[in-house]
């Protein structure tokens, strides 16, 4: 056993800095577009397991309600809104209803307590979270769109304006999901928030709009997922004004800067308490 003399100890301690000494400085916090791709890709890797899964129960249950509403509806406008409302169900069961349950669930165990502890702001934890779930609704919206169209005889020609209307749809259900789920109180009424926001994405996407009484309508006016229909269902017509599929798109952009601001601000309030 070696004694140490005070004396050496002393003048260890006087050649470190004092900055050293004290506390830690904390680190610059990320910038938005890295901080973005790097949430992106952790929520990707960590959803790629439930992939298939979602990929089949999202298609499964639009292409199922394809050939319901085939017996009902044989073509012309009302066929076009549903093969345009079957597709962007895909969206609005993995954007709305699956992020609002793992916005809430996340709430209820403390996971938000991890994000808050990295130097990443609060808009690339909504933005990236909402970008890897909405990731997953490409092929399933591209299959119930295809298959749609085969079975009510529509044209294929304009089906490349999906490239819009998943992102924009997407980003507009994908805030009001993690908005529900983060301003849930309990992850039980998230996961209810959820459902019925997919069950009116459902109804009032997928039915007709001249069957719809008036007030319905109005609701359907409200509900962000609609425009992205409108706009899709405008392509398959034989006199395309591209000027409204423009300005419903337009629509479904501003609503889904809206609705991703108001995410952010249920994180920031989350997140704090």
């Amino acid at each position: 056993m070696s004694v140490v003399p005070a004396e050496v100890l002393q003048s260890s301690t006087r050649g470190v800095p004092e900055q050293a000494r004290g506390e830690a400085e904390l680190g610059p916090r990320a910038r938005l577009w890295p901080a973005l791709g790097a949430v992106y890709r952790a929520q990707l890797s960590r959803a790629r397991v439930a992939r298939i899964p979602l990929l089949f129960v999202a298609t499964f249950q639009s292409i199922g309600i394809l050939i319901m509403m085939r017996g009902v509806v044989d073509g012309g406008s009302e066929a076009e809104s549903v093969v345009a409302g079957s597709a962007v169900l895909v969206v609005a069961f993995v954007a709305l209803n699956l992020l609002a349950q793992y916005f809430g669930q996340l709430r209820a165990s403390g996971g938000l307590d991890h994000y808050a502890t990295l130097p990443v702001p609060p808009a690339a934890v909504v933005l990236g979270a909402a970008a890897a779930y909405a990731s997953f609704t490409v092929p399933g919206t591209v299959i119930t769109a295809v298959f749609g169209c085969l079975l009510f005889g529509l044209p294929l020609t304009h089906l490349w304006v999906l490239a819009a209307v998943i992102p924009l749809a997407g980003a507009a259900l994908s805030g009001l999901g993690a908005a529900c789920g983060l301003l849930a109180p309990r992850p039980e009424l998230a996961t209810l928030l959820g459902q019925l926001g997919m069950s009116a994405a459902l109804l009032l996407g997928v039915l007709p709009a001249d069957r719809m009484p008036e007030a319905v309508r109005l609701a359907r006016d409200l509900l962000p997922s609609t425009y992205g229909v409108e706009a899709l269902a405008r392509t398959f017509g034989a006199h395309l004004h591209w000027g409204y599929v423009l300005g419903d798109l337009a629509v479904c952009a501003g609503v889904g800067v809206a609705s991703l601001a108001v995410a952010t601000w249920a994180y920031r309030r989350a997140a704090v308490r």
